[in-house]
């Protein structure tokens, strides 16, 4: 029997990362404070895992294996009783975050890691109510976490080098892309990524360079499309960094660079509309047709990662 995983917090990410490790045979124990939350959450991994069969990545048979390695509990401390890792992923509020790492350490055995999915909060900053802040640490999902490669692995200040090597061996265990980040910032490496090129395509769409199903066309069939087979780094030296550094003094001159958050987007969140969740963001949805795209979405992530054996 593998060792026994705990997940805390079992919404968006929480219950997809609580599949991918159920799915390599881990035992995994979860709660989360919502009572609605934890009642459906084995529907939504079902869901998850039949989307997985469709596209032959599953066998049906392993559906029911997986799910049988899921329990749900309505207290913490039952949940991470005898866990050896364990990992949060609820709201991103750093005193909420701090309270429960404080007492995480205090249910858990003395060696017991303590991972945040934080997309937001350096483990230095989350971490100072812990008495022993060396077994913490950030491990960074991407959504839809069962399926995406990526997590990127943050020690914090006072992370131990054991703690560090310990999860990048779990994590790649289960066929994860484990990357070390060797400085502690926020946003980490792909959101810091993610937020500058926002800043330029919404302030595109604000210009009308082009509409949103345009720019989000373009993207997929360029730099999307490239992206999945070759690096942009290695994108650069192919194109010729001499041809590449040019054409980059030219345009960075015109770039948005401020740091405010843009118009369009003030006015979504004012006036309520926040993506699929509210069933209008830069699109309008209705509830059929966000389950439908996210299906379709998540077929095609799988089609890529079979592709690309990852």
């Amino acid at each position: 029997m593998k060792e026994r995983i705990a997940v805390v917090g079992l919404g968006t990410m929480g219950h997809g990362i609580a599949q991918a490790f159920a799915t390599f045979g881990y035992p995994v124990h979860c709660y989360d404070p919502a009572a609605e939350a934890r009642e459906n959450a084995k529907a939504r991994i079902r869901e998850n895992l039949d989307c997985e069969v469709k596209v032959a990545s599953r066998s049906p048979d392993s559906i029911e294996s997986a799910l049988q390695l899921i329990q749900i509990h309505d207290q913490l401390e039952a949940a991470l009783c005898e866990a050896r890792f364990v990992t949060e992923a609820v709201v991103e509020d750093l005193q909420i975050k701090r309270e429960l790492f404080s007492r995480m350490e205090t249910i858990v055995q003395p060696d017991t890691i303590l991972a945040s999915n934080t997309s937001s909060w350096p483990m230095s900053e989350i971490c100072v109510r812990m008495k022993s802040p060396e077994r913490a640490l950030n491990t960074h999902w991407f959504n839809p976490p069962h399926i995406v490669p990526l997590v990127e692995v943050v020690p914090g200040q006072h992370t131990a080098e054991e703690t560090v090597q310990a999860t990048m061996e779990l994590l790649s265990g289960i066929g994860k892309t484990a990357i070390h980040l060797r400085k502690e910032i926020p946003g980490f490496l792909i959101n810091r990524i993610q937020v500058a090129m926002y800043r330029e395509i919404l302030d595109l769409m604000e210009q009308g360079v082009a509409p949103a199903e345009d720019i989000d066309r373009a993207f997929r069939t360029s730099i999307g499309f490239r992206s999945a087979i070759v690096g942009p780094l290695q994108v650069f030296d192919f194109a010729g960094i001499d041809i590449s550094s040019r054409v980059y003094s030219e345009l960075v001159q015109d770039i948005r660079s401020d740091r405010e958050v843009h118009d369009s987007v003030k006015q979504l969140v004012d006036q309520g509309h926040f993506g699929t969740k509210t069933g209008r963001g830069i699109y309008e949805y209705t509830s059929q047709s966000v389950s439908e795209k996210r299906i379709a979405r998540d077929q095609g992530y799988l089609a890529i990662k079979q592709l690309l054996s990852l």
